[in-house]
């Protein structure tokens, strides 16, 4: 698991382009959307299509900015756990 939170979160820059993307794609499905509510009601299914797209687009890049943070969480954690056990041995 924790080998699969660092392959996610190893490109926070891409992660981040991902999820502005999706949000892109999604302004822009909710815009045809919103254009097919009031004028042609054909424009709602690309739209509807598109939004699929960016909830995964957006989603993924999501996934790999928490992932990059996660990491770094149990990085620290790790560096602290091998620092304690250092000072208990040489207390002993």
């Amino acid at each position: 698991m924790r080998r699969l939170i660092y392959r996610l979160g190893s490109h926070p820059k891409r992660s981040l382009r991902f999820f502005l993307c999706g949000l892109a794609l999604f302004a822009l499905s909710a815009a045809l959307i919103a254009l097919g509510y009031f004028y042609q009601a054909w424009l709602q299914l690309p739209g509807l299509v598109m939004l699929v797209l960016a909830l995964g687009v957006a989603g993924y890049g999501y996934l790999g900015i928490f992932a990059n943070r996660f990491s770094q969480v149990l990085s620290a954690r790790d560096a602290a756990k091998a620092e304690a056990k250092k000072a208990f041995d040489e207390w002993k």
